[in-house]
């Protein structure tokens, strides 16, 4: 007998397909929803494009929360595709050897140089059997400190239908969160769709992502000792990227 939460099926998505919603999965926190969902819509109206001229919304998703790290020299509450070794008990994140706050760049670099230097690593790395695990976007209560288990506040697993979770990767991510922490997000929870939003968006077209969300954080996380963000069109910055 599976383990799993019951599901409860939502209604109909603005493109028409059925928007499935687990009855006990968390919120997400309303500000951290709205910066989440600034990058979500963007990615959905302007994704990136490969070179055989493929949709990469997943990736200008990645892009967008990297460039927002970087921004913020590592120290933004959003991380972006943190591997963790699912060896260790909790998962730990692999991180960056200068920076405990940064994302490791090359994760085949750190295999090569780490794997096997702790016991549960075994003989040797085998891709594909789950040993490392990369949920979408970690959110950290202490953004000077790493995404370790006890830092987590949220994992957000952003898809793009047809994309959905995996059920190996739904019981993976819950045991690198710990309990009560995994949520999905999907284009429909954030109105992409909609002419007329329920809450107001940031500026995201003339700011661009990053910088619109830097504003943001920093207002909430000094509780607007900082100014508040526009909501209305702002004059544009230099680009991040």
């Amino acid at each position: 007998m599976s383990d799993l939460p019951p599901l409860a099926t939502g209604g109909m998505s603005p493109r028409g397909t059925t928007t499935v919603v687990r009855i006990d999965e968390p919120k997400i926190d309303p500000a951290d929803k709205k910066i989440l969902c600034a990058a979500m819509c963007k990615c959905e109206k302007a994704p990136n494009v490969g070179a055989d001229g493929k949709q990469l919304k997943q990736a200008c998703v990645a892009e967008n929360f990297k460039g927002l790290d970087r921004l913020l020299s590592y120290r933004s509450p959003f991380k972006q595709e943190v591997n963790y070794d699912m060896t260790q008990r909790p998962p730990a994140p692999i991180m960056d050897s200068r920076s405990d706050t940064k994302v490791h760049d090359y994760l085949p670099a750190w295999i090569r140089k780490y794997w096997g230097s702790k016991p549960e690593h075994g003989q040797s790395y085998k891709p594909g059997t789950g040993l490392i695990r990369r949920p979408d976007v970690v959110i950290v209560k202490d953004p000077s400190k790493p995404p370790t288990q006890d830092n987590i506040k949220q994992i957000v697993e952003m898809k793009f239908p047809p994309d959905s979770l995996s059920e190996e990767q739904e019981n993976a991510y819950r045991i690198i969160g710990g309990k009560g922490k995994l949520v999905t997000l999907q284009p429909a929870h954030c109105d992409c769709d909609s002419s007329e939003p329920k809450d107001p968006k940031m500026p995201v077209e003339e700011l661009g992502f990053a910088a619109a969300a830097a504003m943001w954080i920093a207002y909430i996380l000094t509780k607007g000792k900082t100014p508040r963000p526009p909501l209305s069109p702002a004059p544009p910055l230099v680009p991040v990227f």
